[in-house]
């Protein structure tokens, strides 16, 4: 039988000095990636403006009535794309975490085809939908007399940039609500189903407060993901000035005439932009978040 005065292992001085350092450097080498991606950007413009006289290219970019327009249309449209994806990410993350179904792994996969298709792909899927149906109205109309239409003209106008969002950053909206809704046991929700809520019940008193920390993650990554969205809007909506430019088609179009100053001035502009809701969704979420379990 073993003594109860008998000392403890000794733990080996330096012996996770190797892992840890591992740990940094593979850790630390991508996150020094991005810092420097974001200081060349900053140290182009400088020197663009002290060593080669650019000022006046920056200040046009600056005080740019289109510029200012892709910029609010860019934080509108990102934000009504974030309202629309949570309402949807919500009862599908909480389905796909909470029952088991016929389909469910096939459901699953389609969720996935928004993230892994190339961005144009999407565009161009989009681009057919509305001309496979404009196609088949047509014919209806040919056939019966009566005359069908979209309420709403998605392609090349506004409600297509919040379509080509949205059908990409809903996916990652998914995914964030299904792993927070994983996070919460099973038991909480029995225990208020056995006190006589019904299953509604539950999930609004119970289950919706507990992913608070999850809607807040899953609204913050579909924003940054939209603000950032490119491939799709350009096919499907276009990068017509003054009526559905967002900031990266703005970044495209001043790319494509050489305006290399122009395009990377407005890149920085995102990054402010992009940090500044970030930084403000988590301090005021987190405090939020901490307020409610002290009480």
């Amino acid at each position: 039988m073993a003594s109860n005065d008998s000392p403890a292992p000794r733990h080996r001085v330096g012996s996770d000095r190797w892992f840890y350092g591992c740990l940094i450097l593979l850790g630390g080498s991508y996150i020094v990636l991005i810092l420097l991606t974001l200081l060349a950007d900053g140290v182009y413009v400088l020197m663009e403006i002290f060593l080669h006289g650019q000022w006046p290219a920056v200040r046009n970019v600056l005080v740019s009535e289109e510029i200012w327009y892709a910029t609010k249309l860019s934080i509108l449209s990102s934000t009504i794309t974030t309202v629309l994806a949570l309402w949807v990410a919500v009862p599908i993350g909480y389905l796909l975490s909470r029952f088991k179904f016929p389909g469910r792994a096939l459901l699953d996969a389609i969720l996935d085809i928004p993230i892994v298709l190339p961005p144009l792909v999407i565009g161009v899927s989009l681009l057919i939908l509305f001309k496979t149906g404009g196609v088949i109205s047509n014919a209806i109309a040919e056939k019966t007399g009566i005359e069908l239409s979209m309420p709403i003209d998605f392609p090349y106008a506004i409600p297509g940039v919040i379509l080509a969002q949205f059908l990409v950053a809903a996916a990652f909206a998914v995914r964030a609500l299904r792993l927070a809704f994983d996070e919460i046991p099973f038991r909480k929700e029995e225990v208020a189903l056995t006190l006589g809520c019904t299953r509604g019940q539950a999930f609004w008193r119970v289950v919706l407060p507990e992913a608070r920390g999850g809607l807040l993650a899953a609204a913050t990554l579909t924003w940054a993901r939209s603000l950032g969205e490119f491939g799709p809007i350009l096919v499907f909506a276009g990068a017509t000035p003054m009526r559905t430019e967002v900031l990266p088609t703005s970044v495209f179009l001043q790319f494509s005439v050489g305006d290399l100053v122009g395009a990377v001035t407005i890149s920085l502009g995102m990054v402010l932009i992009a940090v500044v809701v970030l930084v403000v969704v988590r301090v005021f979420g987190h405090r939020d978040l901490a307020g409610r379990a002290l009480r």
